[in-house]
Formats: C-alpha cells, sequence, structure tokens
C-alpha cells in the first residue's frame, strides 16, 4: 500500500481505510506486519505508508485503547532489516536521516506539549530500533477538502466562522510559544464533525528532509504558501502572519472552490481578485475584507497575530481558552523542524499544482 505524503497525513487519524481485515505486509515492504510489539503497543493493522513515515492501527494495551501509531520512516533513503531495526541503505544519507529523525521527535514534543480540542494530540514519543514513534488518539473523518468538495450548497458565513473560531483559538495558543504550523491546507484539517476542525501535524520531517535531498522537495503547497515561505528574503520572515495566510487561503478554497493564485506570481503582478468584490451578496463586508486582508501579498500588511485576525472577523471574545492554557504552560519557545539547515536556494517548476523547493522550508 503505497500512499502520498498527503494521504498519510488523511489516514493518520480516520478509520475510513481500517474496514476489514488488515492488509498483509508487502513483500520486501517496510511496515511491520500485525502482531508486532512496540513496548506496550501491538500493531494492529496498516493504516497509511507515506515517504516520510509509515502510520499503523494499534492496540494500548496498558490502557486497553486503539490507538494511531506513526513510524519515521522516509522510505526513499531508508529500509528496516529482518528484525525491527531501521537503517539508511547508504551512508551519504546518514546526514539527512538524522535531521529528519530530529524534527519528527522535536514535532512530537510540541505536540505533546499542548492540549486543545482543534489540534492533534501525541500521548508518547520515543525513539527506538534505529527510529522514532509516536502514538495519538485514533479518531473518524474526512478531511475539509473531502467534505467540502462532498457539500451540495455553498458555505455560508456562520459555518466558515464556526470553522475559524476553533482554529484561531489553536494558533493563539501554539503561537504563544512561537511555533508556527506553515502547513496549513485543506487536506490538513481533519472534520470530526459538520463544524469540528482538527488540525493535523507539522510535517516537520517532511520539512528537514526536503532541505537536504533533491528527491524531497516538495516542502510545501504552492497555493497555500506566503511568499516568505518561497526563500529566505529581506523583510519577510515567518511568524503567525504565515499560518494567517494559509489559513485565509484555506477559507478562499471553501468560498470560490479554488485557492488563491500561488504567492510567487502575485509578486511583480498581482492577479488576485479580492473576495469583497465577488462575494459581496452571500458574505458580510468585515468578513470578506479581514480575509482579503490575511491575504496580502507581503507580510506586514497582513494582521499580525490570530488575535488581530479574530478582531477583524468579528470575534474579538474568543480566544480566552488558549491564552489561559498558553499561561499555564510557561515551556521555552521552540519551533518545528528546528533541526533543518537554513533556507539556501530555490527551484520553482510548474508540474501540477506543486511548487519544488530545493532548501528548507
Amino acid at each position: 500500500m503505497s500512499l502520498s505524503d498527503d494521504d498519510e497525513r488523511t489516514l493518520l487519524v480516520t478509520g475510513r481505510a481500517t474496514t476489514g481485515p488488515a492488509p498483509p505486509r508487502a513483500p520486501g515492504g517496510n511496515a511491520l506486519p500485525a502482531g508486532a510489539r512496540l513496548g506496550e503497543f501491538e500493531i494492529t493493522g496498516l493504516l497509511g505508508e507515506g515517504g516520510f513515515g509509515i502510520v499503523y492501527l494499534a492496540w494500548d494495551r496498558s490502557l486497553e485503547r486503539q490507538v494511531a501509531l506513526k513510524e519515521y520512516m522516509p522510505s526513499s533513503f531508508a529500509s528496516r532489516s529482518s528484525t525491527m531495526q531501521v537503517a539508511v541503505t547508504s551512508e551519504r544519507d546518514a546526514d539527512t536521516f538524522d535531521a529528519g529523525l530530529r524534527s519528527f521527535v522535536n514535532e512530537a514534543r510540541i505536540l505533546a506539549r499542548f492540549d486543545h480540542p482543534a489540534l492533534i494530540k501525541v500521548y508518547r514519543f520515543w525513539e527506538a530500533n534505529g527510529t522514532a514513534y509516536m502514538v495519538m488518539p485514533y479518531y473518524e473523518g474526512v478531511t475539509l477538502k473531502q467534505a467540502l468538495l462532498a457539500r451540495t450548497e455553498p458555505v455560508d458565513q456562520a459555518w466558515l466562522t464556526s470553522l475559524l473560531a476553533p482554529l484561531l483559538d489553536t494558533l493563539t495558543l501554539i503561537h504563544a510559544h512561537q511555533c508556527f504550523h506553515r502547513d496549513i491546507a485543506p487536506d490538513n484539517i481533519m472534520m470530526l464533525s459538520a463544524s469540528r476542525p482538527l488540525l493535523l501535524d507539522f510535517g516537520a520531517a517532511r520539512r528537514a528532509i526536503g532541505g537536504m535531498q533533491q528527491d524531497f522537495t516538495v516542502i510545501f503547497k504552492q497555493n497555500y504558501a506566503p511568499i516568505e515561505q518561497y526563500a529566505e528574503m529581506p523583510g519577510m520572515r515567518q511568524g503567525p502572519w504565515t499560518d494567517l495566510y494559509a489559513l485565509a487561503s484555506v477559507v478562499h478554497f471553501a468560498i470560490a472552490g479554488a485557492a488563491p493564485p500561488p504567492a510567487v506570481s502575485r509578486l511583480v503582478q498581482d492577479p488576485y481578485v479580492p473576495l469583497a468584490s465577488r462575494y459581496a451578496d452571500r458574505f458580510s463586508a468585515r468578513f470578506l475584507g479581514a480575509i482579503d486582508q490575511a491575504l496580502a501579498v507581503r507580510p506586514e500588511q497582513r494582521p499580525q497575530s490570530a488575535a488581530a485576525l479574530r478582531t477583524l472577523l468579528g470575534l474579538e471574545d474568543g480566544g480566552t481558552q488558549a491564552l489561559a492554557l498558553a499561561a499555564s504552560s510557561p515551556a521555552p519557545p521552540v519551533t518545528v523542524a528546528a533541526s533543518a539547515p537554513p533556507p539556501r536556494r530555490v527551484a520553482l517548476f510548474a508540474a501540477g499544482a506543486v511548487t519544488l523547493l530545493a532548501g528548507a522550508g
């Protein structure tokens, strides 16, 4: 069972692919077989195998509950021996493997710190067998992209507001620790119910490896990433405004049925047509104006915090839970993919709908 990285993240928290008996391990594949034990966790099935990891359905024998267990496994240059041990296939890839491993563990550590209903939870993580693992709840649902494509009626402002409120609450929480998601997109948001979103993983290992290997260059989604994620530019550092651009792009997709133009194409002659001039008959001017402002090309022209965007949208009373959680968790600031090398160079290819970036995100 070979999946793209996006499919792997979708299957990370959904039971849609586990009906019936667990698929057998492919000959010569890297996935652990059903019945394999990792401490108190017993593998019961394979949920997905992508380019950067393998996601299993597992049984927690200690707490007697079903969980999702993710293993770091960059399949392009690592494999499993006849035992459970994971190792690089060539010594020249050792540094790349280690960078991805550190980012995988760092991301798990960050997610384990936070506890918010709209952010994926990590129960525990550890290193063993030459790799690392993280254990998460086993949710059922579909991605926001799938939910939107399945709708028979256009979205309305009330529904979008119910979606944005918990997501902005989550961003307030993680941004308070100088932690930025940098990978928000419709297929990285799980819908647990009609209006309950869950923000999925940060893709830290993917970005770390993408910065060191030409084979792994898909670091972000072209139409959802702001210009500061393409390369290191003077006066365009990443921050809360980076996540807000991506979140506003998700709203654009929900309203218009398509993402906004790639940020890199908007630098010279911006083809973007504001939502306020296209959908004034369906949404308030205040709501559309806030989303348009969050989609400004220049970082300094966007809202500088989730709280600022909340105010622009008219949701000033929200966010108190996230701020209280942030105040009660005085851990030192950290950022995802801290082990990745600094940005080096950019290579853009017009192939499908992805931007290929040869440098760290």
